[in-house]
């Protein structure tokens, strides 16, 4: 009996596969280093040309604002891709989430927006820090709505939960352990961390997200983590797949 329990909630290494014909980039978090996602998205682009066939679909995997100094210019670096190659697709990560609760008023919110690496968002969007430290919260919202292009709200506005593709999962913090992928619930694809990290049995699809920083890409029988900490560590990760294959591609140290 003790066997039977252990070999359910041990994973075992499984053959998992994109859709016949297609190929998908995943990005981990970037966290406003445009410096990072600009040279990243060269590679990419040279990776997908040297393999030929049809233009790869890419996938960021959320989180691409705070912490970092250059949130406002990532965004628009992503909105001319996606008007580049339509088949970009975007997951909405929690500082994303965060971010845009603030932006609709909430005050509890945006209070915790400027402590979770907001203030670098802010700063990015030409707002002097003197302004910022001089400002109250509703002074604070009224300078944000001045400056936050409306087109960044839609576009944020417009991002994924969950992208299932062939025999991979693709979100932004994890899913809860033993519920099926349909019962997932959006605050914990965004949120959740150690109950979906510690978890070592199968999930129904290979699970690829970010969220949670390591010094590696992690590649593990039920999940790959490609948050490397990019705003801190200077290193931004992403993964090609096709078929059976995948691959690591990386920017900075």
């Amino acid at each position: 009996m003790i066997a039977k329990l252990f070999s359910r909630r041990q994973a075992t290494t499984r053959a998992t596969a994109m859709p016949e014909g297609l190929r998908a980039y995943a990005i981990g978090d970037v966290h406003g280093r445009i410096d990072l996602l600009d040279p990243l998205l060269d590679r990419i682009e040279a990776d997908d040309r040297a393999r030929g066939g049809e233009p790869a679909a890419i996938i960021l995997l959320g989180d691409l604002i705070d912490r970092g100094p250059a949130s406002a210019g990532v965004i628009d670096r992503l909105i001319a891709l996606k008007a580049a190659r339509p088949d970009t697709r975007l997951l909405l990560g929690n500082h994303e989430e965060v971010f845009l609760k603030a932006m609709d008023g909430d005050r509890q919110t945006l209070r915790l927006f400027t402590r979770i690496g907001g203030i670098e968002t802010i700063l990015s969007y030409g707002i002097d820090r003197a302004a910022y430290d001089a400002a109250d919260y509703d002074e604070l919202l009224a300078m944000m709505r001045e400056r936050v292009p409306p087109a960044h709200i839609d576009f944020l506005n417009g991002f994924e939960d969950i992208i299932e593709l062939g025999d991979y999962v693709f979100v932004h913090a994890g899913i809860r352990p033993e519920q099926p992928l349909s019962a997932q619930r959006p605050s914990d694809l965004r949120w959740i961390r150690e109950e979906f990290l510690r978890f070592k049995g199968p999930h129904e699809k290979m699970v690829v997200h970010g969220h949670s920083i390591a010094t590696e890409v992690e590649q593990l029988p039920n999940r790959i983590g490609l948050d490397t900490g990019a705003y801190s560590t200077g290193k931004l990760s992403a993964m090609g797949f096709e078929g059976s294959e995948r691959w690591l591609i990386q920017t900075g140290d």
